[in-house]
């Protein structure tokens, strides 16, 4: 089971982890808000998604924020994760998505596999943190202006992901 995570303080990041985990299909991964999470789930799944927006100059989401010190109690090896960034193209183009950044070098300090990176063509930001090689860390969601292009690229992250661990 895939053990897809998100804090959400507007709402837009609960949304889309629960269009993801309709994506991945009936059965295949169960949701779990990062504000009641117990670090126990993490350490007991093997395949997790983490889904943050971003926030202030490239911040965590509130909760993610409290969470994440707990993420250095578990080791990442033999754990594959997907990463999920929401932010704001037009409005914060110099921070889109950096939150992802910081969970992507956790989980790779930590000795986890991080899959399911994405092209950066498509938006229009002047700067990334979650941007590696000429690719970002993962899936990337502006649900404030490409809400329409939102269920297409998750019906081809979650395709991809599927496609990587099975």
């Amino acid at each position: 089971m895939i053990a897809v995570i998100y804090g959400s303080s507007t709402l837009n990041t609960e949304y889309s982890a629960q269009r993801i985990q309709s994506a991945f299909g009936d059965g295949i991964a169960d949701l779990h808000n990062v504000k009641h999470l117990e670090i126990e789930l993490v350490r007991e799944r093997n395949y997790l998604v983490f889904i943050s927006s971003t926030w202030g100059t490239g911040d965590l989401q509130d909760d993610w924020e409290l969470f994440f010190p707990r993420l250095d109690e578990v080791d990442f090896h033999g754990k594959t994760v997907g990463l999920v960034g929401l932010g704001d193209q037009e409005n914060y183009p110099d921070t889109f998505c950096d939150s992802i950044s910081l969970l992507y070098d956790k989980v790779i300090e930590r000795g986890g596999t991080v899959i399911g990176a994405t092209p950066t063509e498509g938006y229009s930001f002047s700067r990334s943190k979650a941007i590696r090689g000429n690719r970002f860390v993962g899936l990337v969601l502006d649900e404030d202006s490409q809400a329409d292009r939102s269920d297409e690229r998750i019906r081809e992250w979650v395709a991809a992901y599927r496609g990587a661990v099975e």
